[in-house]
């Protein structure tokens, strides 16, 4: 070989490994996310992992089913200078490339994992309690109860005081009460406050009055609201009643999996006939590790 040839091929040489290089990228580390207590995502919603580094917020890729061990591929010098990791659940549509106000898991980084907590980001559940009674104040004109409280139910202590008993959740989070029928489950509304009226009572009758507290009368189906699978009025005795924490941006339909209150609806009603809540303290909980 000329000394030419020999100079033109390593110039070649040195172009190929160039681009090779070039199209390589960055370095890339994987992330092992292991949960405990969390479920797969419906509705179109995603969880998303979030590494912060110098203050910046990284996304890792999206997905809904955290079973097993969820890896995750970011830049290893991302991976390597992250001190916490947080997860959130983020709305159907989501296209910003910013977390949620929905953050479900947070941790921060003390070597090469990260133990993952739920209540220092979203709320305390350690300690809750409630009750409820059915009736329906709703249609009661004049204030004259008209016999059919099987179809209400509100989450109230007598007839002026709080059922529940809740802490305050963080932004992002709200509570939701539930009846579930059997064929179909709906919502009572959702609340930040257990005094006040909840944002729900599309079902609710005319001439009487909405107590300033959650709850709902399932009296009248409005032809606005696109449900099928239920007839209404629908009575509420011996069905399970519940109240769940939802991420209330994530516009899915259906109860989120954390539930801290629930109950079955006995068949007797009225203020003087309250039915106590089981409360249920488990919350999910998780860890991330990084290569060392």
């Amino acid at each position: 070989m000329t000394k030419k040839s020999l100079i033109i091929g390593l110039l070649i040489l040195g172009v190929l490994l160039n681009s090779c290089s070039k199209d390589d990228g960055p370095p890339v580390a994987t992330i092992e996310l292991e949960t405990i207590g969390l479920e797969a995502l419906t509705g179109g919603s995603d969880y998303q992992g979030w590494l912060i580094v110098n203050g910046q917020t990284i996304p890792t890729t999206k997905f809904k089913d955290p079973t097993g061990i969820v890896r995750l591929e970011v830049l290893a010098s991302d991976l390597e200078e992250a001190t916490q990791f947080i997860l959130t659940v983020e709305p159907v549509g989501d296209v910003n490339n910013e977390p949620s106000s929905a953050k479900i898991l947070i941790g921060n980084f003390s070597g090469t994992a990260a133990q993952l907590t739920f209540q220092s980001v979203v709320a305390d559940l350690s300690s809750t309690s409630g009750q409820f009674y059915l009736a329906t104040p709703t249609d009661n004109v004049g204030g004259t109860d008209n016999g059919n409280d099987e179809f209400g139910v509100w989450f109230m202590d007598g007839a002026n005081a709080p059922g529940l008993s809740l802490p305050t959740l963080a932004s992002g989070w709200k509570y939701e009460g539930w009846v579930n029928f059997g064929d179909k489950i709906l919502s009572t509304g959702t609340f930040s406050n257990v005094v006040g009226v909840d944002d729900g009572n599309f079902f609710k009758g005319s001439g009487g009055t909405v107590p300033a507290f959650p709850g709902e009368d399932f009296l009248i189906l409005p032809a606005q609201v696109p449900i099928s699978g239920i007839t209404l009025p629908a009575a509420v005795t011996s069905k399970k009643v519940f109240i769940t924490v939802e991420p209330f941006e994530d516009r899915d339909p259906n109860p989120f999996f954390i539930e801290p209150l629930s109950a079955t609806a006995g068949i007797t009603t009225g203020s003087g006939n309250s039915i106590p809540m089981i409360s249920n303290t488990a919350v999910p909980s998780g860890r991330v590790t990084r290569p060392n």
